[in-house]
């Protein structure tokens, strides 16, 4: 593609009122056509999730690829190379998701995934099937790791303040219901034929895989990315187009000039991000910031999720003795209840904010897992009834909190000069410790029993302190905004938490006079800088908005 394919074709302009879209659509129209195609490329992901939890211990699926057969340490493999090959997405977007652009990854990370679902399907009994398939889900894991390093990047910088939250939590929560598609869709293809139990389940994929390859190809590149490469008549055109404004309208001019300040600031010049910028401080923050997201992706995989989702039959075959059929069967359901609460933060998300729900999913979840592993001690089925209560509750808090949440926070806590590249890392922590997890648990279960939960109890626990003492709230605030709260935290030597308190809502007018008075519209270490660490005061008038951006 060439470099300009964001602004060609599909792009019209009504020359008599300059208002610029894209198929057709501009405004709250086309931000809902970037929000489908974005929660399409989350749904394929939690649909890939899920697929193997009803198939890697079915009687067909294991006789035809024998290595599985009843091996703990085969059927946690063969489920998790799938994360390596996330791992290896994710770190191509590290590598080369400045040069490529939001869009274009897209469409490279689902043209990628639908090979590799082709190459699991084609496997052939008696020629090297198992390691063909492991090939596949290497392959489809490729795939899945690009687009879920850039998607919500791509959200975000597509959002406006008021709704980025409640599009990335949607696009977070409809993990939860490909999953459940999954589940049901395994759970019908075991009264079929013995191929039909796993080929259809993993071909299946391509459905939604056609929706992220096909249509992105129409739709807007992100503008803060057109800034980053010195495109600004190409990002003045898709700010109008998203806010269904004239290219010429002031406040057109203004959203530009805000980012544009904001990428002076973080010292970006053009080109390519170096990874040096990754290890940054000043008042840019740069380093923390990574941190920050990286550690919300690295707690969302060792408080245990996936060891629920990806072996919920088996938990219920091993650990509380029900049959495969009925596992299956509960397996269903518990989807169900985790796509019900995955739904939950889209309606409370700018209310109760991201620490909140961070901190209450993370003493759900270290309840839960308290109560499966002491329901478990005793060795009874009567007791055990109690674990699967303590599962269903893991379940419905992580849907509600910690299932939507690592995918916000990094999109939106790292600034626009490291955002591709330190959520690319954020992800890359998920996929490395998302493989730790789902390759160790049917071990830990055959070994330590219910000491399996009390380890991920545990873990959870330790998150608490964590978050509150360290996690700044970003409810409400433009992306430019955070960058003032960690700017106003380093200046003014407060803690990050109590700067994002402090911090009064600004509109676009504040965010610019603002970004001024903290020097942020010069290299990170800007002419103001020195008054503030001698402790200047910003402007009791500073303009505000109780509301956040409009």
């Amino acid at each position: 593609m060439a470099s300009s394919d964001t602004e060609n074709s599909q792009l019209s302009l009504n020359d008599a009122s300059k208002r610029p879209s894209y198929m057709g659509l501009a405004g709250r129209n086309l931000g809902l056509a970037v929000s489908i195609v974005s929660t399409t490329g989350f749904l394929l992901f939690g649909y890939d999730q899920g697929v193997m939890s009803g198939i890697i211990s079915a009687d067909p699926f294991m006789e035809y690829f024998p290595e599985t057969l009843h091996n703990a340490t085969w059927q946690g493999f063969v489920t998790a190379i799938y994360e390596i090959g996330c791992l290896i997405g994710a770190i191509a977007i590290l590598l080369f998701g400045d040069a490529l652009g939001r869009r274009r990854a897209m469409i490279i990370g689902a043209f990628i995934m639908i090979i590799g679902v082709i190459i699991q399907c084609s496997s052939v009994k008696g020629h090297k099937a198992t390691a063909q398939f492991i090939i596949g889900r290497v392959v489809t894991g490729v795939g899945n790791g690009i687009n879920t390093s850039t998607i919500p990047t791509y959200q975000a910088e597509c959002s406006k303040t008021t709704n980025r939250g409640l599009l990335i939590c949607i696009e977070g929560g409809v993990i939860a219901f490909g999953t459940l598609i999954a589940y049901w869709l395994d759970y019908g293809c075991t009264y079929g034929p013995p191929d039909l139990t796993w080929r259809f389940p993993i071909a299946f994929q391509v459905v939604f895989g056609l929706v992220v390859l096909i249509a992105p190809i129409w739709l807007p590149e992100s503008p803060r990315w057109l800034l980053t490469k010195d495109r600004p008549d190409e990002a003045m055109t898709v700010i109008a187009a998203l806010r269904g404004l004239r290219v010429d309208d002031e406040e057109t001019k203004l959203q530009v000039n805000i980012i544009t300040d904001s990428i002076r600031a973080s010292g970006h010049k053009g080109g390519i991000t170096p990874f040096g910028a990754l290890f940054t401080g000043g008042k840019t923050q740069h380093f923390r910031r990574m941190m920050l997201g990286a550690s919300s992706q690295l707690f969302q995989q060792i408080g245990g999720c996936n060891a629920v989702i990806y072996f919920f039959p088996l938990l219920f075959e091993n650990s509380i003795g029900t049959d495969h059929n009925l596992a299956l069967l509960l397996g269903g359901v518990n989807m169900i209840v985790y796509s019900i609460f995955a739904t939950v933060s889209w309606f409370i998300i700018e209310r109760a904010g991201r620490r909140n729900l961070f901190l209450i999913g993370t003493v759900g979840q270290c309840l839960s897992m308290v109560l499966v592993f002491a329901c478990l001690i005793p060795g009874t089925k009567s007791a055990a009834n109690g674990a699967a209560v303590g599962l269903f509750t893991y379940i419905a808090f992580f849907g509600a909190t910690w299932l939507p949440l690592p995918w916000l926070y990094p999109a939106e806590i790292n600034p626009i000069k490291t955002r591709a590249k330190a959520n690319a890392v954020s992800t890359c922590s998920n996929w490395l410790f998302n493989f730790t997890v789902v390759m160790l648990t049917p071990v830990m279960l055959d070994k330590i029993k219910w000491g399996t939960y009390l380890v991920f109890a545990c873990v959870n626990a330790g998150f608490f302190p964590i978050i509150y003492f360290m996690y700044p709230e970003t409810k409400k605030r433009s992306l430019e905004e955070i960058d003032l709260i960690f700017a106003k935290g380093h200046l003014e030597n407060m803690g990050f938490v109590k700067a994002s308190k402090e911090l009064p809502y600004l509109d676009d007018r504040g965010i610019e006079e603002m970004s001024r008075q903290y020097g942020f519209t010069s290299d990170d270490e800007g002419p103001l800088e020195e008054k503030h660490r001698k402790g200047a005061e910003v402007p009791a008038n500073m303009p505000a908005y109780p509301g956040g951006m409009p």
